[in-house]
């Protein structure tokens, strides 16, 4: 137990030191007397992040560097985290020109809060849009046409003339935004089988192009909030043999549930492989998520989605350096695993055969950044397709995914969500206000 206690302070450490040598002294005192009242039969609970978990409870508990992590790459964390942080603006400047000229936001946390889910408002939410009815309307959009907007072999997603793939709700000075988009929410009543009433709503979107001309027919819309982006190291450090091993397609087990992996365009290798990021698992590896981002969010075009001239706004340095900020970033610890109501909470989630997609248990192999590999880790998740009807559909294909089916969702640290940014919504286009929702 005491060894147990060391190592814990020392993964600590980065924490406590950030919140003051008083402090952390004060709680490794508290610590060390509560050393004597602990059975030693004691068994710690299942870490949820493996050894990248980090019990933390504030508003930036989803944003601390993994307790695993040397000093190498604690430092190249550290200056991610700076990338992470940036904020673009109009060229030319001395500081992080190349911002647009058509965007959504100027920075990765202008849509991240804190690590955190965003909200379905302007300036975070995504909007992703594909021409479904081709026709000879389809042609690739005027302005900026990044590859990353390109249709992919196989994508299913066609550009919107004018629009590529995403639309950009904002431009810099002299560019309009490509349309003003207009969210309106229906709401909808029920009551439990005991009486109890309850609201549920789902978003109607307009879709106006910003020179007013009529938006083509056949257009599919998606509305999309941010993910948390805490644990993605580990996600990918995942074997692709374990996630094709879980995979289901044609329930031969007849559980009624078939999960299915996405199979994507990595624009580094040119060929297909295992989707496993995005809410319809389009985007196979975290390098790739990024330079998206960069190019599509913010307008920043990189290395992996070069300008329609072949220029680049940043260098792989700091698209790296963004890069590995996400897959170095602590696992919030589970906590209140003693309290009946939440063990009552896991027994039925366990009935209602919830971890059939939202698995518990994970385990990953190798991965060039050594606190990731063979972590076993607890992520509520299976990252495969499943169909979720027509209610919860965009009706938007992406490569294998079909327009009713999502990615399953990890579960871990939702628990935080209001803590780290209140009013957090949930579900990919923010309609749950609430988890019961």
């Amino acid at each position: 137990m005491m060894t147990s206690l060391i190592q814990f302070i020392r993964r600590e450490r980065r924490w406590l030191h950030r919140i003051g040598l008083g402090v952390g002294t004060a709680i490794a005192g508290i610590l060390c007397s509560a050393l004597f009242q602990i059975p030693v039969q004691a068994q710690l609970p299942p870490q949820a992040g493996g050894d990248t978990t980090l019990n933390i409870r504030s508003s930036q508990a989803y944003a601390q560097p993994a307790p695993n992590l040397d000093d190498f790459w604690d430092a190249r964390h550290a200056a991610g985290d700076l990338a992470f942080e940036a904020a673009f603006v109009t060229p030319p400047a001395n500081v992080n020109p190349g911002l647009g000229p058509l965007f959504n936001s100027s920075s990765c946390v202008g849509c991240h809060v804190n690590n955190g889910r965003g909200l379905p408002e302007k300036g975070q939410r995504v909007v992703r849009v594909s021409q479904l009815a081709m026709g000879e309307k389809a042609a690739p959009a005027t302005e900026r046409f990044y590859a990353a907007e390109a249709v992919a072999p196989a994508a299913n997603t066609p550009p919107v003339p004018g629009m590529g793939t995403q639309v950009q709700e904002q431009g810099i000075y002299g560019h309009p935004p490509e349309a003003v988009i207009e969210v309106t929410w229906q709401e909808q009543t029920g009551t439990y089988g005991d009486g109890t009433p309850y609201g549920l709503r789902s978003p109607q979107l307009s879709l106006e192009p910003w020179d007013g001309t009529p938006l083509p027919e056949g257009v599919a819309i998606s509305n999309r909030i941010p993910l948390p982006v805490f644990g993605l190291g580990l996600l990918e450090a995942v074997p692709e043999a374990t996630v094709l091993q879980m995979a289901d397609p044609d329930d031969r087990n007849g559980d009624g549930i078939s999960g299915q992996p996405n199979r994507v365009w990595d624009v580094v290798q040119q060929t297909d492989v295992l989707g496993r990021f995005g809410w319809k698992a389009n985007t196979p590896n975290l390098l790739q998520q990024s330079a998206s981002a960069y190019a599509n969010d913010m307008g920043v075009s990189n290395p992996l989605f070069p300008d329609i001239d072949g220029s680049e706004d940043i260098d792989m340095d700091i698209l790296e350096a963004a890069t590995i900020y996400v897959q170095t970033l602590a696992v919030p610890a589970r906590t209140n695993l003693d309290d009946a109501q939440v063990q009552r909470g896991e027994q039925l989630f366990a009935d209602a055969n919830c971890a059939a997609c939202h698995l518990s248990e994970l385990r990953t192999g190798n991965h060039e950044i050594p606190a990731l590999v063979n972590q076993t880790f607890h992520p509520y998740t299976d990252l495969l397709l499943h169909d979720m009807g027509s209610e919860l559909a965009d009706n938007r294909p992406d490569f294998q995914a079909s327009g009713n089916e999502w990615r399953t969702t990890p579960l871990w640290g939702i628990g935080l969500a209001q803590t780290v940014l209140p009013y957090s919504n949930y579900l990919h286009d923010g309609r749950a206000r609430t988890l019961e929702e």
